[in-house]
């Protein structure tokens, strides 16, 4: 008798350290087909990602991301590991499609970059402080979409923040793209944002309204 069918997951960190440590796992499930509908929450809460993405069409960029509670159009992370993994792969591709819109994807040396709009990402609440430490001294919150973060140095772009999203099924996220895209948005201006327990986002506005963000990724 046959086994269960056997489901091939990539697990690159992204937004790495400049030393590629730290980063946020992501689960990629690059032949999304493999896995029908109906399964992929399920997949999703077993794997216990922040987010897993099924690539359902890789040369049209074409992906469905979930949280282990729910269902994305767009997130920050599964972005920017997915375009990476799929550009190794010297697949041809300028842009991942989740169903939120079209995401214009660009390698940069050590860097991988997505193109988003603010208002494809949550509801967050942004939650400013006057100093990283009081971020570091912050317990974990139980509700709601919370960005806490404090300038590290106003004058360089440098941010520390620390997300609670646990509606979503993650009490505290290590990086988190769709946080900093709308920050970066509100402050008007390039910020590179330490997030988590080392992780490194880039983000910078575009004339469009439009926010990139980047960052590295490892794969171990």
């Amino acid at each position: 008798m046959a086994g269960p069918p056997q489901i091939e997951v990539r697990v690159p960190r992204v937004f790495c350290a400049a030393d590629g440590g730290f980063g946020n796992p992501l689960g990629v499930v690059l032949d999304g087909p493999s896995v029908p509908a109906d399964d992929r929450q399920a997949l999703a809460r077993h794997l216990g990602y922040s987010e897993t993405v099924f690539v359902d069409d890789a040369p049209t960029g074409r992906i469905a991301i979930y949280t282990p509670e729910v269902e994305l159009p767009f997130a920050g992370h599964p972005s920017v590991g997915t375009a990476w993994l799929l550009l190794g792969e010297r697949i041809g591709l300028d842009a991942l499609r989740p169903p939120a819109g079209t995401v214009p994807v660009r390698g940069d040396g050590e860097l991988t970059w997505v193109t988003a709009r603010p208002e494809w990402c949550p509801g967050w609440e942004f939650a400013e402080y006057g100093s990283a430490a009081k971020i570091d001294e912050l317990p974990v919150h139980t509700e709601g979409f919370r960005y806490a973060w404090a300038w590290i140095d106003e004058d360089a772009g440098l941010v520390r923040a620390r997300c609670f999203v646990p509606e979503v099924g993650v009490a505290e996220d290590e990086a988190t793209g769709s946080a900093a895209l709308p920050l970066c948005a509100q402050l008007g201006r390039p910020i590179e944002v330490r997030q988590g327990r080392g992780s490194v986002i880039h983000a910078r506005p575009l004339d469009d309204g439009m926010v990139e963000i980047g960052g590295r990724v490892e794969e171990d």
